[in-house]
């Protein structure tokens, strides 16, 4: 402390903060210099070296895709994880972090075709292997894009050594996968409709598909019965669909024995080729007066039809006598899926076309053989989207050629207009029209898919597995034992397992790691250990480019199998084959993770994706999910709900915020939002962090200049001022909610406890109080040197409970007190003496403020008026009208507490003209002036300025410390 100050000028023997950590963070120049220290310095090792020994938590990571710059999904997603290990890491545990992505599969493969053709290339003629090094190149180089992006959002891992679905070792874990659920004959090549993209010609997944509007033509179409219902004489049933080009599949019309129908007869049609007065149908009668209204006639009902007369009748084909392929008969079929909510009450059943259409024609298939009607399922449309020789009239022998579903630009082709054409020249359209709906579209291209019966190998959902299970009865047990955050993900999870249908795992791309079995023509696969060691320890020297490599087939089959029966698979796997098994090479093969995982933490698309398939993969070959816990986060939109798009020019992209603001701006958001679901995101939203902010940072600030006084004195409990206590009282109940918050990856709970206790409880209350006794006190005073502690634990409180929010500025800070530290992450969250906790303390104390609250009111209307400039020039009376409020103010310096210079404590209703606040009735105060001098030193008005001769000018408390300063 300076003793030379010029006279009357006491600012140097004041003890004011002093620091050197600045007022504006300047994030988007420090953060990057904290990144390069951090990797210049080994971080990461160090983490790992000083929590080797301890309780593994891990958190797999999920991974991205490598084409492309991050975008705010991944931020947000990247912090939370980051903000989870973190926590763990700085509680007790191990909690490494190793990042990984996901190589294989289409977006990757399309890139390199654009590429392609924008040089005239066809990748048809370029050696697989060829190909396949361009795409892993591909990949990579956004891995390395990518890679110093989440660097930049301060996420620590192991970058050094991430994993990759393309990594040899990955591919051959994946491969190896694929053998132990073929080994167990969970595997089955079949032929079922799945979902088809003619521009990318390839099987899709759902998690592959997002549904978008999209206008379909719809038809509503006759069936003639031909059989089986004598009763009801010449009649037909009607049928609604959105896709026409499906009739030429179809092979069954499904009704309900819940739904009422009825037996119409048309008395009068104002159409161009509908049914015409005295033709007789049958509709659900909930929806025929609908129905009639489209075909612009009118109905009058006949009689009621039972669900019996309608089961075993036959109907006739509606194309029957075109093409010469439509001369069979259509049976009626019972099914749990018609409903009499839309349409006419009967379904169209084309089973090469949909899921329920294949279910309840499979389903039926023991009858029908009865009723002499082949089963045979028809391959009506090939996988460029052009009807086939199974859609007679319509194929490639067909006037002008095949008909098409939709083109290589994801165009509407003619199929659905040649069809209704014929519909209406055999006189079976009822009504035609168009809809606008939801349909399924790639989400790679985003046009529109069909649904194509086409061979593919699956993944049995319903076999027994030997052991009383099956691969679905697994996964439901699984997602009964898994903790989901929050808590709705378990049942969304679990009616997408219950309703699902057999795991489709083929592509029909070159991307990826093949189906590497081979099969004989009927579809059986060749079980040999020997084969399958050969083909993985390729896999493992060489990755999956084994399997396309020249002379593969004879290096794996070797001597002891016939190359003429056994034949290669040709097909990908499932992309989400390969996420899903990414828990084998990484939780189960690195040494510095565990399996199962503790948490799993992606987006909420994620039950349908990646939380999906791990766990199917995991549950086929090991009974249980890879994971004990699933979070889920929603989805970004703008400020105003909507979906961030580049078209609204709304999308706010994360590279530009930690340019502008900081990667600590944007973290802080993700720690204020409700993440759980879709959050909001704009410049109105980061300016509002941005002042948060600066407020701790602020608080922070203040706590490093005044602990630049601090000499690490520790005190004891028992000698603490009550003010100080109550603050380590605070800290105790922060640390239990800061813990329990962490645990609930309840985030935002954690941050606005922090940063009200930060800017309400600190800044604007204990640190208000003792800034003059901080300020002024002698260096002996045990009230100042109590404050010193308590700011010191309140410091690194703090600091540490933010620093898996805030790494940088928390790192930051920490250095600022410490330059000799290594790093604030590498400390332990601060341990919280169970003595600290008072709750008596605490409400004798909710007293005191509430009292405190009722001055401060008094003085803000005092200021406003311009009677006093500050407080200090205030002495208020203060009148207490409830005996339990006065009783708490015994042996507290209210002035002290209220910061004036004086005041007076009265028991007893107030004069009348005294301020009373609205919500702190048993106070009121009465202002008056603090009556003395003002101290040239403190600022305080007393009656005791210049009772020290030697300091004339201060107050008594000023000269003491200023005598004993002297003496220093």
């Amino acid at each position: 402390m300076n003793d030379s100050a010029d006279k009357n000028d006491y600012s140097s023997t004041l003890y004011l903060p002093q620091t050197d950590f600045p007022m504006r963070g300047g994030l988007p120049q420090k953060e990057p210099e904290l990144v390069a220290r951090w990797q210049q310095m080994g971080l990461y090792k160090k983490l790992r070296a000083s929590a080797a020994g301890r309780e593994k938590f891990v958190l797999h990571d999920g991974p991205p895709y490598a084409n492309g710059n991050i975008h705010i999904g991944h931020a947000l997603n990247k912090v939370l994880k980051d903000v989870i290990t973190r926590s763990f890491q700085m509680r007790g545990y191990d909690a490494n972090y190793v990042p990984g992505w996901d190589c294989h599969g289409l977006p990757i493969e399309w890139k390199i075709e654009e590429a392609y053709r924008a040089k005239g290339k066809n990748k048809d003629e370029v050696p697989v292997n060829e190909f396949r090094k361009e795409c892993r190149e591909f990949a990579q180089n956004w891995i390395n894009i990518q890679s110093g992006e989440f660097k930049r959002l301060g996420i620590e891992g192991d970058f050094e050594k991430p994993y990759t679905t393309m990594n040899f070792h990955a591919e051959a874990r994946i491969a190896g996968e694929l053998m132990k659920i073929a080994a167990s004959d969970q595997l089955y090549r079949g032929s079922k409709p799945i979902m088809w993209s003619v521009v990318e010609r390839t099987a899709l997944a759902e998690a592959e598909v997002e549904y978008q509007e999209y206008e379909s033509d719809t038809i509503w179409v006759k069936f003639p019965v031909a059989s089986g219902s004598e009763s009801l004489g010449d009649v037909s049933i009607v049928i609604w669909t959105t896709t026409p080009w499906t009739i030429p599949g179809n092979r069954a019309v499904s009704y309900s024995k819940r739904i009422e129908y009825g037996l119409y007869e048309v008395t009068a049609a104002e159409n161009d080729f509908g049914p015409q007065p005295g033709e007789k149908l049958i509709f659900a009668k909930r929806l025929a007066e609908d129905c009639a209204t489209k075909a612009k006639l009118t109905l009058n009902l006949v009689r009621d039809v039972t669900g019996d007369e309608l089961a075993g009748i036959n109907c006739a084909h509606p194309l029957k006598g075109f093409g010469g392929g439509y001369e069979f008969f259509v049976p009626v079929l019972d099914g749990d899926h018609v409903t009499d909510d839309a349409g006419t009450g009967f379904v169209h059943t084309a089973p090469g076309h949909g899921r329920d259409d294949f279910e309840i024609w499979t389903h039926h298939s023991r009858d029908l053989e009865a009723r002499h009607i082949s089963s045979k399922i028809p391959f009506t449309v090939d996988d460029a989207g052009f009807l086939t020789e199974d859609a007679p009239g319509f194929g490639p022998d067909a006037e002008g050629g095949a008909a098409r579903v939709i083109d290589d630009n994801g165009k509407k082709g003619d199929a659905n207009k040649r069809v209704i054409e014929q519909l209406i020249a055999h006189s079976a359209l009822f009504a035609r029209g168009r809809l606008k709906h939801e349909y399924p579209h790639s989400w790679r291209s985003k046009k529109p898919v069909i649904f194509r019966n086409t061979p593919q190998w699956f993944v049995y959902m319903d076999k027994e597995l030997g052991d009383g299970t099956t691969l679905r009865s697994r996964a439901l047990s699984a997602i009964d034992a898994t903790r989901f955050v929050p808590a709705a993900g378990q049942n969304r999870l679990r009616a997408m397992i219950e309703q699902r249908p057999d795991w489709v795992l083929s592509r029909q791309r070159a991307w990826g790691v093949p189906i590497c079995i081979f099969a004989d023509a009927q579809g059986n696969v060749l079980k040999d250990d020997k084969v399958n060691a050969r083909i993985l320890e390729a896999f493992e020297k060489e990755g999956a480019d084994a399997w396309f490599a020249d002379g593969a087939k004879e290096r794996f089959l070797g001597n002891e199998h016939d190359g003429d029966k056994w034949q290669m698979v040709s097909d990908i796997l499932d992309v989400w084959f390969d996420s899903g098994s990414t828990h084998t090479f990484t939780l189960e093969d690195r040494p510095d993770l565990k399996w199962p995982a503790d948490v799993y933490l992606e987006g909420s698309d994620q039950h349908r994706g990646w939380f999906h398939s791990s766990l199917l993969e995991a549950c086929a070959t090991r009974g249980r999910a890879p994971y004990n816990a699933v979070v889920t986060h929603g989805f970004t939109m703008d400020e105003h709900g909507r979906k961030q798009s580049k078209s609204l020019g709304n999308v706010v992209v994360p590279q530009d915020v930690m340019n502008q603001s900081g990667a600590d701006i944007l973290r802080l958001w993700v720690m204020n939002t409700d993440y759980w679901e879709d959050q909001r995101l704009g410049k109105t939203i980061l300016q509002t962090n941005i002042d948060n902010y600066r407020k701790i940072r602020n608080t922070v600030r203040w706590m490093l200049g005044t602990l630049a006084h601090d000499k690490g004195e520790e005190i004891a409990y028992t000698d603490l001022p009550e003010l100080e206590k109550l603050m380590l009282h605070r800290l105790a109940e922060l640390d239990q909610l800061v813990r329990d918050g962490y645990d609930a990856f309840d985030f935002k709970k954690i941050a606005r406890a922090l940063t009200d206790f930060a800017n309400v409880e600190l800044s604007a209350f204990y640190f208000d109080i003792r800034k003059d006794t901080l300020y002024c006190d002698a260096p002996s005073s045990l009230k100042r040197r109590s404050a010193l502690y308590v700011i010191r634990k309140l410091f690194d409180c703090l600091v540490l409970w933010f620093a898996p929010m805030m790494p940088f500025t928390t790192e930051e800070a920490w250095l600022s007190r410490d330059p000799s530290a290594v790093s604030v992450h590498l400390e332990q969250f601060p341990e919280i003496p169970a003595k600290w906790k008072n709750d008596a303390l605490a409400d004798k104390w909710k007293k005191v403020r509430t009292v405190r609250r009722a001055v401060t009111g008094a003085l803000e209307i005092e200021r406003k008026d311009k009677r006093i400039g500050s407080s200090l020039e205030a002495a208020p009376v203060v009148y207490i009208s409830d005996a339990d409020l006065f009783a708490a103010l015994e042996d507290q310096d209210l002035a002290e507490i209220c910061i004036t210079s004086a005041i007076t404590v009265e028991l007893g209703e107030g004069p009348a003209d005294a301020f009373r606040a609205d919500d702190v009735a048993q106070v009121s105060v009465l202002p008056t002036l603090a009556q003395g001098t003002k101290c040239a030193r403190s600022w305080r008005i007393t009656t005791d300025v210049g009772s020290d001769p030697d300091y004339p000018d201060v107050s008594a408390r000023d000269a003491a410390a200023l005598r004993e300063l002297a003496g220093l």
